[in-house]
């Protein structure tokens, strides 16, 4: 399997992973910063779109449970708030469906 195919079967498997509050998957909202592979170890780097959001912890399981099945012996999920989440990192995809267009 090459990087690419790789790269893309881990974001659609993000992309089963819904904000609860918001209706919305992680990827489209644009919470997801960063993925590394790290030998047979995936570390996502990403925000909330809020500090303090109360469903981080269900949120971080969902990414773990989301990819895990790929194959992976263990996900790292690393929350961060620099640069904080804004709606600027929302794909056209989350505008429509939000009605922010």
């Amino acid at each position: 399997m090459d990087d690419e195919t790789e790269r893309r079967q881990i974001v659609d498997a993000l992309m089963t992973v819904v904000d609860p509050e918001i209706g919305m998957d992680i990827i489209n909202l644009g919470l997801v910063y960063e993925i590394h592979k790290e030998e047979n170890r995936l570390r996502v780097v990403m925000t909330l779109t809020a500090i303090g959001c109360p469903l981080a912890g269900t949120i971080v399981s969902d990414v773990k449970h989301a990819v895990l099945p790929l194959g992976y012996a263990d996900a790292e999920v690393e929350i961060v708030y620099s640069p904080p989440w804004d709606r600027h990192r929302l794909s056209r995809v989350a505008k429509m469906a939000l009605g922010m267009y």
